[in-house]
């Protein structure tokens, strides 16, 4: 018996999605818009995230000194940086080094451009101990005397937060608005189906059939939409996250995180998400027709 009711939710549920193939094509593209905007806009933000936090485990800097600095002056520096609080290692990194590193590098065109004399100055590779503590720690080092600059991070990842709280703000929105628009797509998709079975939800509420009984199958309907919807982005999400990674890494050194690490988190939140949509958008539609009874839906 259990499993006979359950059968004929689902064929129920089916046969409406078909029967109104343009209304329910409609809700299938709006909550796809709206899944992949969601998606996206976090999949940046954890990509973001990870840049973030790269940037924060690799917790050195370059102190660059002045080009009238001393070889004596080189050692006082260093023990002065040695010295400064939050500093857990300080190696000098010699003009010399630079040079060859560069023409390795870039070849015959540094010569060009290097000159007679090495526009390289010397510098030192300085690791923290405490990023809370990096503004700080960087301002007593560019006070000390012989330091020219000091190669900051901050200013990039401040720029990264800014950036990923934008996002987060303008998806939230976006996600607000197609999620609205999603909802009264759907709630009016199931809404023709129940005009259209008018007479037949009558007949039925005659006979005795309970609220449920009636609701189920238009219920499964949003559901139905909700999965396709939920299935579709995820495999377009997945082709142009993929595509778009590739791009940007070609354009910049920039290690993005595989889509396949992020695969099943993605699919679960969307099959979630879209089936929660049809759902509330089915229950948003039914609830207004059962409250009339028999006579009365018929005469709607």
């Amino acid at each position: 018996m259990v499993i006979n009711s359950i059968k004929y939710f689902f064929k129920e549920g089916t046969k409406n999605v078909w029967a109104n193939g343009m209304m329910s094509l409609a809700s299938i593209l709006v909550m796809i818009c709206c899944l992949i905007l969601t998606g996206g806009s976090v999949l940046l933000s954890i990509n973001i995230s990870n840049i973030l936090k790269n940037i924060e485990t690799k917790n050195s800097i370059t102190v660059y000194l002045k080009n009238e600095v001393t070889s004596s002056d080189v050692s006082a520096i260093q023990e002065k940086i040695t010295s400064t609080p939050n500093i857990i290692n300080c190696e000098y990194y010699p003009r010399e080094e630079a040079v060859k590193e560069y023409k390795e590098m870039l070849g015959e065109l540094f010569e060009v451009l290097q000159g007679d004399e090495n526009p390289l100055p010397d510098a030192f590779h300085v690791s923290m101990e405490d990023l809370s503590q990096y503004t700080d720690t960087v301002n007593d080092i560019k006070s000390i005397e012989g330091v020219e600059s000091v190669s900051d991070r901050s200013d990039t990842a401040e720029r990264l937060t800014d950036l990923n709280k934008l996002i987060s703000v303008a998806g939230f929105w976006i996600v607000m608005a197609l999620g609205a628009v999603s909802l009264f797509i759907v709630s009016n998709t199931i809404k023709v189906t129940m005009h259209n079975r008018r007479f037949e939800i009558s007949i039925m509420k005659s006979v005795g059939a309970t609220n449920w009984f009636i609701r189920l199958p238009f219920l499964i309907e949003g559901i139905i939409i909700g999965t396709i919807s939920a299935l579709s982005s995820v495999l377009i999400l997945n082709l142009s996250y993929n595509r778009l990674m590739t791009v940007i890494n070609n354009i910049i050194p920039f290690r993005g995180i595989p889509f396949e690490k992020l695969f099943w988190p993605v699919l679960t939140a969307f099959l979630i998400a879209g089936m929660a949509f049809g759902l509330i958008g089915g229950l948003i539609s039914i609830s207004r027709y059962l409250k009339k009874e028999g006579g009365e839906v018929v005469a709607w």
